[in-house]
């Protein structure tokens, strides 16, 4: 016998008042009576117990075409929200990497007891390496940068990958302003030093 029938056989059988002293023949009739009432009333509260759960037609079922328990249906809701999550998470790094990426979205999916496929986790590869000059390396450290950060929610494989973008875009911008300083250098000691001037003359 479930609980929940078990406890409403308890709940019944309490609320039930004591019979008054009778006569045996009176008191045989009465439990008589009493006895089959009871046993039919318990025999539906089963029936029901067990109907809401076999007989839902909208209830998910599992792999043994039995309906799923509270726990099963628990556990699918939690993957279906997994799922969603991790999908938009890679769909984000997906969109904002651009040319930079150098494959799809990835994805390792797990079973759930519905027989349903979840993604539970994912990844998008793209292209690190610095450019051939360093404002193309500047480039691409920034964008390397905004597609690590592009989820609401970026983990920490994403923030590290963002820390050595990072990194890559201060290193070109130091490049960049040393070669800036050493033009700038070079064009004021031209522009200091004596221009030559001269003419030809010609002596008939």
């Amino acid at each position: 016998m479930s609980p929940l029938v078990g406890s409403a056989v308890t709940a019944l059988i309490a609320a039930i008042p004591p019979l008054p002293r009778a006569s045996p023949s009176t008191a045989s009739r009465s439990a008589a009576s009493n006895t089959p009432e009871t046993e039919t009333e318990t025999g539906t509260g089963t029936e029901t117990a067990s109907s809401s759960t076999t007989r839902d037609p909208t209830r998910p079922r599992g792999l043994d075409g039995q309906p799923l328990s509270d726990e099963q249906l628990a556990q699918v809701r939690e993957m279906q929200a997994t799922d969603r999550k991790v999908r938009q998470h890679e769909q984000a790094h997906l969109a904002a990497a651009g040319g930079l990426a150098t494959s799809g979205t990835n994805y390792t999916m797990e079973t759930g007891p519905d027989g349903m496929r979840y993604a539970v986790a994912g990844d998008v590869q793209i292209d690190v390496s610095p450019g051939r000059t360093p404002e193309e390396t500047l480039r691409r450290a920034r964008a390397i940068q905004a597609a690590a950060l592009a989820p609401a929610d970026p983990s920490s494989v994403d923030r590290a990958i963002a820390a050595r973008a990072a990194s890559m875009e201060q290193e070109a911008l130091m490049e960049i302003a040393s070669r800036s300083a050493e033009s700038a250098r070079v064009a004021r000691a031209y522009a200091t030093n004596d221009t030559f001037s001269g003419s030809f003359a010609t002596t008939a």
